[in-house]
């Protein structure tokens, strides 16, 4: 029995090596290409700039009062939807608490919110950007107006589950387009 046990503890002990330790953390690195925007041209009263990695704008949704355009990311898996309002027997203040509201509905499952005020002067456009932290729905928020006729609203929503970390990369590249909408609004007369 000795003749045994004798080999097979030693085999174990033996066989024994380094402590087993845990893999270091990982982060996925996503690289997006680079930029280039390009007016898009569209039958509306606005024109804007828009990323090339967005799909051709197709079509013009139409209701009473408003028209919206989707600026579909099929690679990112997310669309820009806007949503443009005339201006008319001020009804300003309604369309700015609209907006404000839909941006306030995420506080529920948002981490923080960033109001970015935006403004420029030599083409008329003011607004605001809403950074929106967390496992909210959407992202980012805006609007943009020229306080007189054109109210112009945005929203970024990702099809898959709002999982901050998971998305966080692709919703850093859609801010930029983003703002780079609201700073390339031009209004038709």
């Amino acid at each position: 029995m000795k003749r045994i046990v004798l080999p097979i503890l030693s085999l174990l002990m033996l066989s024994c090596g380094d402590d087993p330790l845990p893999k270091p953390k990982g982060y996925l690195r996503l690289e997006y290409p680079k930029a280039n925007y390009k007016k898009a041209t569209i039958p509306l009263p606005f024109t804007f700039e828009k990323n090339e990695l967005a799909d051709p704008i197709k079509s013009i949704k139409s209701s009473a009062n408003t028209n919206g355009v989707d600026v579909n990311y099929p690679s990112l898996n997310a669309t820009i939807y806007l949503t443009y309002k005339e201006v008319k027997d001020d009804n300003l203040n309604d369309l700015l608490r609209d907006a404000q509201n839909l941006t306030q509905k995420h506080t529920i499952k948002a981490d923080e919110i960033f109001n970015i005020p935006f403004e420029n002067k030599a083409t008329k456009v003011y607004g605001m950007l809403y950074e929106v932290g967390g496992d909210a729905a959407s992202q980012s928020q805006f609007y943009v107006t020229d306080s007189i006729h054109h109210f112009l609203s945005g929203s970024l929503y990702f099809y898959a589950k709002p999982n901050y970390d998971s998305i966080y990369p692709a919703a850093e590249y859609l801010k930029k387009d983003i703002r780079r909408i609201m700073e390339s609004v031009e209004w038709k007369d």
